[in-house]
């Protein structure tokens, strides 16, 4: 079976994406940065970094479900694109 390499549009800021879309999520039902972190089990740093470094801090996926179970959001609600404003 002949292997080739098949061309995708990768979205290469969805890590940006998703953290614009963690703090927007955070802030409309209106929990700290530091009540999210006692909720999912980091430090308040941690989601100081990832939200304000645009995710390049980097987030497991473990840490997104558990964002999404605490804010009440689906896990795809995350990845929609940044709508400007």
């Amino acid at each position: 079976m002949a292997k080739f390499k098949r061309d995708f549009d990768f979205n290469n800021r969805i890590i940006e994406t998703v953290a614009y879309n963690v703090r927007k999520y955070r802030k409309l039902i209106g929990i700290t940065q530091e009540q999210l972190a006692l909720d999912i089990g980091v430090t308040p740093e941690f989601i100081r970094k990832f939200e304000s470094t645009r995710g390049s801090e980097g987030l497991s996926l473990m840490s997104l479900y558990k964002i999404s179970i605490v804010l009440g959001v689906r896990i795809d609600k995350f990845f929609e694109e940044i709508m400007e404003e």
